[in-house]
Protein backbone atom coordinates (compact mmCIF):
# COMPACT_ATOMS: atom_id res chain seq x y z
CA UNK A 1 0.00 0.00 0.00
CA UNK A 2 2.82 2.38 0.80
CA UNK A 3 4.13 2.38 -2.75
CA UNK A 4 0.74 3.53 -4.11
CA UNK A 5 -0.31 5.71 -1.20
CA UNK A 6 -0.24 8.93 -3.18
CA UNK A 7 -2.41 7.43 -5.94
CA UNK A 8 -4.88 6.21 -3.32
CA UNK A 9 -5.09 9.71 -1.84
CA UNK A 10 -5.45 11.18 -5.31
CA UNK A 11 -8.23 8.91 -6.53
CA UNK A 12 -10.30 8.45 -3.33
CA UNK A 13 -12.61 11.40 -4.17
CA UNK A 14 -12.99 10.13 -7.73
CA UNK A 15 -13.91 6.65 -6.50
CA UNK A 16 -16.50 8.20 -4.18
CA UNK A 17 -17.83 10.22 -7.10
CA UNK A 18 -18.28 7.10 -9.21
CA UNK A 19 -20.34 5.47 -6.44
CA UNK A 20 -22.30 8.71 -5.96
CA UNK A 21 -23.39 8.61 -9.60
CA UNK A 22 -25.30 5.38 -8.93
CA UNK A 23 -27.26 6.75 -5.96
CA UNK A 24 -30.78 7.82 -7.02
CA UNK A 25 -31.34 11.58 -6.99
CA UNK A 26 -34.35 11.20 -4.65
CA UNK A 27 -32.18 9.79 -1.85
CA UNK A 28 -30.80 13.17 -0.82
CA UNK A 29 -29.78 12.17 2.73
CA UNK A 30 -27.83 9.20 1.36
CA UNK A 31 -26.14 11.46 -1.21
CA UNK A 32 -25.09 13.88 1.53
CA UNK A 33 -23.85 11.10 3.79
CA UNK A 34 -21.93 9.42 0.97
CA UNK A 35 -20.25 12.68 -0.07
CA UNK A 36 -19.28 13.38 3.53
CA UNK A 37 -18.06 9.81 4.04
CA UNK A 38 -15.97 10.09 0.87
CA UNK A 39 -14.45 13.37 2.03
CA UNK A 40 -13.72 11.87 5.46
CA UNK A 41 -12.11 8.84 3.81
CA UNK A 42 -10.02 11.15 1.65
CA UNK A 43 -8.79 12.98 4.73
CA UNK A 44 -8.08 9.79 6.68
CA UNK A 45 -6.24 8.23 3.75
CA UNK A 46 -4.07 11.36 3.47
CA UNK A 47 -3.00 11.26 7.14
CA UNK A 48 -0.29 8.61 6.58
CA UNK A 49 1.38 11.04 4.17
CA UNK A 50 1.78 13.46 7.05
CA UNK A 51 3.16 10.87 9.46
CA UNK A 52 5.43 9.04 7.01
CA UNK A 53 6.86 12.15 5.40
CA UNK A 54 10.57 12.51 6.18
CA UNK A 55 11.16 16.21 6.80
CA UNK A 56 14.93 15.72 6.77
CA UNK A 57 14.99 14.22 3.28
CA UNK A 58 15.44 16.36 0.20
CA UNK A 59 13.41 16.08 -2.97
CA UNK A 60 10.11 14.40 -3.62
CA UNK A 61 8.72 11.52 -1.60
CA UNK A 62 6.04 8.89 -2.27
CA UNK A 63 7.07 9.11 -5.93
CA UNK A 64 5.19 7.00 -8.45
CA UNK A 65 6.20 6.90 -12.09
CA UNK A 66 4.62 4.84 -14.84
CA UNK A 67 4.86 5.26 -18.58
CA UNK A 68 1.64 6.68 -19.96
CA UNK A 69 2.21 7.91 -23.52
CA UNK A 70 5.80 6.87 -24.25
CA UNK A 71 5.82 8.26 -27.79
CA UNK A 72 5.29 11.75 -26.36
CA UNK A 73 7.44 11.23 -23.28
CA UNK A 74 4.40 11.56 -21.02
CA UNK A 75 4.35 9.66 -17.73
CA UNK A 76 2.01 9.22 -14.82
CA UNK A 77 4.56 10.87 -12.54
CA UNK A 78 3.47 12.04 -9.10
CA UNK A 79 5.30 12.87 -5.90
CA UNK A 80 5.09 15.15 -2.93
CA UNK A 81 7.38 17.62 -1.20
CA UNK A 82 6.89 19.65 1.97
CA UNK A 83 4.79 22.39 0.40
CA UNK A 84 2.60 20.08 -1.66
CA UNK A 85 2.11 17.87 1.41
CA UNK A 86 0.62 20.81 3.28
CA UNK A 87 -1.57 21.73 0.31
CA UNK A 88 -2.85 18.17 -0.06
CA UNK A 89 -3.63 18.00 3.66
CA UNK A 90 -5.37 21.38 3.47
CA UNK A 91 -7.39 20.23 0.46
CA UNK A 92 -8.58 17.03 2.11
CA UNK A 93 -9.32 18.70 5.47
CA UNK A 94 -11.14 21.70 4.01
CA UNK A 95 -12.99 19.44 1.58
CA UNK A 96 -14.41 17.55 4.54
CA UNK A 97 -15.39 20.79 6.30
CA UNK A 98 -16.90 22.31 3.14
CA UNK A 99 -19.01 19.26 2.32
CA UNK A 100 -20.27 19.07 5.90
CA UNK A 101 -21.11 22.79 5.89
CA UNK A 102 -22.95 22.51 2.58
CA UNK A 103 -25.53 20.12 4.09
CA UNK A 104 -27.59 23.09 5.31
CA UNK A 105 -26.73 25.49 2.50
CA UNK A 106 -27.11 23.55 -0.76
CA UNK A 107 -30.77 22.70 -1.41
CA UNK A 108 -30.96 22.42 -5.20
CA UNK A 109 -29.41 19.82 -7.48
CA UNK A 110 -27.51 18.33 -4.57
CA UNK A 111 -26.29 15.24 -6.36
CA UNK A 112 -24.68 17.37 -9.05
CA UNK A 113 -23.15 19.68 -6.46
CA UNK A 114 -21.47 16.90 -4.53
CA UNK A 115 -20.34 15.22 -7.74
CA UNK A 116 -18.74 18.46 -8.93
CA UNK A 117 -17.16 19.02 -5.53
CA UNK A 118 -15.56 15.57 -5.44
CA UNK A 119 -14.35 15.96 -9.02
CA UNK A 120 -12.85 19.32 -8.13
CA UNK A 121 -11.15 17.84 -5.08
CA UNK A 122 -9.59 15.11 -7.22
CA UNK A 123 -8.30 17.75 -9.60
CA UNK A 124 -6.88 19.91 -6.81
CA UNK A 125 -4.97 17.03 -5.26
CA UNK A 126 -3.74 16.08 -8.72
CA UNK A 127 -2.44 19.59 -9.33
CA UNK A 128 -0.44 19.47 -6.10
CA UNK A 129 1.15 16.06 -6.70
CA UNK A 130 1.76 16.09 -10.48
CA UNK A 131 5.37 16.02 -11.61
CA UNK A 132 4.60 15.67 -15.33
CA UNK A 133 3.50 18.81 -17.19
CA UNK A 134 0.71 17.18 -19.21
CA UNK A 135 -0.62 15.44 -16.12
CA UNK A 136 -0.54 18.78 -14.27
CA UNK A 137 -2.44 20.43 -17.13
CA UNK A 138 -5.11 17.72 -17.15
CA UNK A 139 -5.66 18.05 -13.41
CA UNK A 140 -5.66 21.86 -13.68
CA UNK A 141 -8.44 21.71 -16.26
CA UNK A 142 -10.22 19.15 -14.11
CA UNK A 143 -10.38 21.79 -11.37
CA UNK A 144 -11.67 24.56 -13.64
CA UNK A 145 -14.68 22.77 -15.13
CA UNK A 146 -16.39 21.84 -11.83
CA UNK A 147 -15.47 25.23 -10.36
CA UNK A 148 -17.26 26.94 -13.25
CA UNK A 149 -20.44 25.00 -12.54
CA UNK A 150 -20.20 25.32 -8.75
CA UNK A 151 -19.93 29.10 -9.03
CA UNK A 152 -22.45 29.39 -11.87
CA UNK A 153 -25.18 27.17 -10.43
CA UNK A 154 -24.76 27.36 -6.66
CA UNK A 155 -22.95 30.68 -6.29
CA UNK A 156 -24.56 33.66 -4.66
CA UNK A 157 -26.50 36.39 -6.42
CA UNK A 158 -23.30 38.28 -7.34
CA UNK A 159 -21.68 35.36 -9.18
Amino acid sequence: MSENLLSIVLFTPLAGLLVLLFIPREKTPLIRWWANLTAAAGFLVSLPLLFRFDRAAEGYQFVEKREWIPSLGVSYFIGIDGISLLLVMLTTAMGLVAIFYSWDVIRTREKEYYAMFLLQQTGMIGVFVSLDFLLFYIFWELVLVPMYFIIGVWGGPRK
